[in-house]
């Protein structure tokens, strides 16, 4: 493509649209690929347009986008899947992947203790159009089986339950979901892929919101599908018609943010686990839920699926039932912030009954095992020395 020379002169407000608009000296392999901010992609006729389409080359940003289809590829391999696309949110990648696969009189079985607006798309979205749910304690695989209907095409779960963490075993669930030709769909954001690949498990899709420890900088919105190509191929088609792709700028961040994934998870696993050992042991503490600990319920589960790393998310739960105190605690956190989003850099921390489940009617609420006394910590890279001791301060400071 290239600027066209004409035998007289264009005025300047029609030049100023021109010049520049195509780079016309040799910028083949960047070391750093390029942000792809353009809505669309210039052809010269209908014959090229025709021959783009052959070659699955880009035409409308909506369809397809360089920086999306990379990052794709990028989650397609850290997934060990065939194909993945590229969400607006993690939420539209939660969205998209029960609507392409559900119609009106299917049934899904799920998690009771997910995080709250993924409940919230099943009772005030899919329930709207004729699907029906059950919410089970989906570590218990007995329970699992018993809600299994002739018309569940749906079981879902989180790798690890936001906020419980309470730890799925994927292979069991999926050997009961393909018994009743259902389909198994693993939110994987608590893990990452780097902790667990529930595909390999058995799994038939795994959703991520990437806002958190894909990007991990606090700094891009995003969501992940993965799958077979069969699969995620409707999946496309579905995004595409609600227009929930991911625009260009925020796959690049977070696929930035990815390049670091390892050593960003190798640490805040490794200070989870302190934290998780120390606050065990505070006298403030009633509780810690975190799959490293021996009592945590699902400890061998995760164990076994979790390659070794417990993941960087965990709750607690303090013994006294005062707000008044509780927020004493979070005002002494210095270090630590209170942030409604997790997975980044720095140690980040949450009230779920004030955030998360705040829709969620107090007695359901308390059912999902969420009371006022959780508080979810998202732990970062920091050095788990100054960590411990932020929270042993705070704690000190709002309990003794």
């Amino acid at each position: 493509m290239s600027i066209a020379n004409y035998d007289h002169d264009l005025a300047f407000e029609t030049e100023v649209t021109r010049r520049g608009a195509y780079v016309t000296r040799p910028h083949d392999h960047p070391e750093a690929i390029p942000i792809y901010l353009t809505t669309a992609f210039n052809v010269e006729d209908t014959d090229e347009l025709l021959a783009r389409y052959d070659k699955k080359g880009f035409c409308y940003n909506r369809s397809d986008n360089p920086n999306r289809v990379a990052l794709g590829e990028t989650m397609t391999y850290l997934e060990k899947g065939e194909f993945s696309i590229i969400c607006s949110s993690g939420m539209a990648a939660i969205s998209t992947a029960l609507i392409t696969n559900l119609k009106a009189g299917d049934h899904i079985v799920s998690d009771h203790t997910l995080y709250g607006e993924s409940l919230e798309v099943f009772s005030d979205i899919l329930e709207k159009f004729g699907v029906t749910y059950t919410c089970v304690d989906i570590t218990n695989l007995d329970e699992v089986r018993a809600a299994m209907q002739p018309n569940t095409r749906v079981v879902y779960t989180e790798s690890a339950s936001n906020p419980t963490c309470r730890v799925a075993d994927i292979a069991g669930l999926a050997e009961i979901a393909h018994a009743n030709n259902a389909l198994l769909i693993v939110d994987n954001t608590f893990l990452t892929p780097y902790g667990c690949n529930p595909l390999v498990l058995g799994a038939d899709i795994v959703v991520h919101s990437l806002t958190k420890f894909g990007n991990g900088h606090f700094d891009a919105v995003c969501g992940s599908i993965t799958g077979t190509t069969d699969m995620i191929m409707k999946c496309r088609h579905m995004y595409q018609l609600l227009g929930c792709t991911a625009d260009a700028f925020s796959c690049y961040m977070t696929q930035r943010g990815l390049r670091t994934l390892a050593l960003r998870m190798e640490k805040a696993m490794a200070n989870a686990e302190k934290l998780a050992a120390a606050l065990e042991k505070n006298p403030h503490v009633a509780k810690v839920n975190h799959p490293s600990l021996v009592s945590h319920a699902q400890h061998e589960v995760a164990k076994k699926q979790f390659n070794g790393h417990y993941g960087a998310m965990m709750s607690i739960l303090v013994k006294e039932d005062n707000m008044t105190k509780l927020n004493t605690f979070m005002r002494n956190l210095n270090l630590v912030h209170y942030a409604m989003t997790l997975g980044g850099l720095r140690t980040t921390y949450q009230h779920p009954a004030s955030s998360s489940h705040h829709g969620i009617p107090k007695e359901e609420r308390l059912k999902m095992g969420v009371p006022d006394t959780m508080i979810r910590i998202s732990v970062g890279i920091e050095n788990p020395d100054d960590i411990i001791a932020d929270f042993t301060n705070a704690l000190s400071k709002a309990y003794d």
